[in-house]
């Protein structure tokens, strides 16, 4: 027993010294997943508000995870799945700053399941296809002790039976089964179930006055509807709401001219490129007073703005331009004017031989940040800004009928999607079912197809958001990857 004893000891001692030898500082971390944040911080995403909204929510989880990681006795390693949009680097390009294409980026998903500092930062940059080679210099700085790195970093293996006799758990076995751990819709759900009733009981009265609060200030203000661009908790919309309605009484008479509107909350005031008023969450009282007085100059600009909008589908054959919030980014009604000016003047002065109405029925979009035309699924054509006449010309010819084919799958898509929600709500007792932004209609499909086959008796009541992730918000909503295992 003594001998054991002694064996054990030396075991914890040893093995200790490995793990210190092999960890980063919190600092050492952050510095060396710089290539990874500036691949995937959601400032860089500003015309992808889809993928900007992923990478935000993913590295909210990551944070944590590293957090969790540097407490004292952390022992709690539940594998957690990330999913980013890494943008691509040109091939050719040697300046760092200048080495990520404007439109090109890649979804990438891994599961972290590391027990320290340096692995984690490894798995993540490996993940990512990202270099490597600086983390070595950075881990070698900071150790403490250079001379004895050698002799304490020696991989220390005991004798199986070693462990089965003291009943102590095997390093290495315990980290080759946490690899092996995939999470489970069942399982997730097994163990969060308790957390999200709770929240969600918790939020029920803000819930209630969230929605009081928004009829009677639609009904006040006769507005068509109250929007949020994030997913703000309730009580922040609650507070939101409250200084809204604050200002009506202070200065009804700047309200005048809102009716049959639409009140966006979002992170900065003005109009938007749809037509609705946006609110500045930041901003205080006096601000949103000014966008609310300068109203009747925006509609004024708005009536340019679609007056420009049919001058370019003339242009183009009877083509649409639209707008879709849910695939660009949030411009201000000044900025998608500018947008649309710069690309007809860039038209006119070409003169394609565009035959009169020959794409009527056809739909386009306009961003600013890509290069080359393409087609979305859902029958639109994506055109950039900067995009060549010429090429612009044989890309709409070439693809107009199978954008006419896209345009009908995607109105049998939005039916089959909304079925697909109603059934499955009814069928698990949901209080609701939706969607995050950046899940597409045919992610939301299969989701909800493969969730119709299960038993989730743990659903009832609750909050379900279909994701690209495993959380509990802070109100009690579930969020699941649409692709659940």
């Amino acid at each position: 027993t003594f001998y054991y004893f002694i064996r054990l000891c030396l075991d914890k001692i040893l093995l200790q010294c490995v793990l210190q030898s092999r960890t980063l500082s919190g600092a050492d971390a952050i510095n060396a997943l710089r290539p990874f944040y500036f691949a995937v911080h959601p400032d860089f995403f500003g015309q992808h508000p889809r993928e900007r909204e992923v990478n935000e929510n993913s590295l909210k989880r990551l944070n944590g995870y590293l957090e969790n990681l540097q407490k004292p006795g952390f022992r709690s390693f539940k594998p957690t799945q990330l999913t980013f949009y890494v943008r691509e680097r040109e091939p050719n390009s040697s300046n760092v700053q200048e080495s990520f294409s404007a439109s090109g980026f890649r979804a990438v998903s891994f599961t972290l399941h590391t027990r320290d500092l340096l692995s984690t930062v490894l798995d993540i940059l490996n993940s990512c296809s990202l270099s490597t080679e600086h983390v070595q210099s950075l881990n070698v700085n900071s150790q403490p002790h250079k001379e004895a790195k050698s002799t304490v970093n020696r991989p220390i293996k005991w004798d199986k039976t070693y462990y089965s006799f003291t009943g102590f758990k095997d390093p290495e076995e315990e980290l080759e089964q946490a690899q092996r751990v995939e999470t489970t819709l069942l399982s997730w759900l097994d163990d969060n179930e308790a957390s999200a009733v709770k929240k969600l009981k918790k939020s029920l009265p803000l819930r209630k006055e969230l929605e009081r609060l928004k009829i009677e200030l639609s009904h006040e203000l006769q507005l068509s509807d109250i929007r949020w661009q994030r997913s703000w908790g309730i009580a922040h919309r609650c507070s939101q709401l409250h200084s809204l309605g604050r200002l009506v009484q202070q200065r009804p008479e700047i309200l005048e001219n809102v009716k049959g509107r639409t009140v966006v909350f979002t992170d900065r005031s003005g109009m938007s490129a749809a037509g609705h008023i946006m609110l500045g969450t930041t901003d205080v009282h006096h601000h949103w007073t000014k966008i609310f007085e300068r109203l009747p100059n925006y509609y004024k600009l708005q009536k340019r703005l679609l007056l420009l909008e049919d001058r370019i589908s003339q242009l183009l054959g009877g083509i649409q331009v639209i707008y879709i919030e849910e695939l660009q980014p949030l411009l201000t009604l000044e900025e998608y004017f500018e947008t649309l000016n710069s690309f007809y003047n860039k038209l006119r002065d070409s003169r394609l031989p565009f035959h009169p109405r020959s794409l009527r029925g056809l739909q386009m979009i306009l961003e600013s940040d890509r290069y080359t035309p393409s087609l979305h699924e859902f029958g639109h054509f994506v055109i950039p800004t900067v995009c060549d006449p010429a090429a612009l010309q044989w890309f709409i010819f070439s693809k107009a009928q199978e954008a006419r084919e896209n345009l009908k799958r995607k109105e049998e898509m939005m039916i089959t999607e909304k079925e697909l929600i109603n059934t499955s709500t009814e069928r698990f007792s949901l209080d609701r079912l939706y969607k995050e932004p950046s899940v597409s209609s045919a992610q939301m499909i299969d989701c909800c197809k493969r969730l119709l086959e299960e038993s989730l008796p743990y659903l009832q009541g609750m909050h379900l958001c279909i994701s690209h992730f495993y959380s509990v918000l802070q109100d009690g909503d579930l969020c699941i990857p649409w692709n659940w295992k």
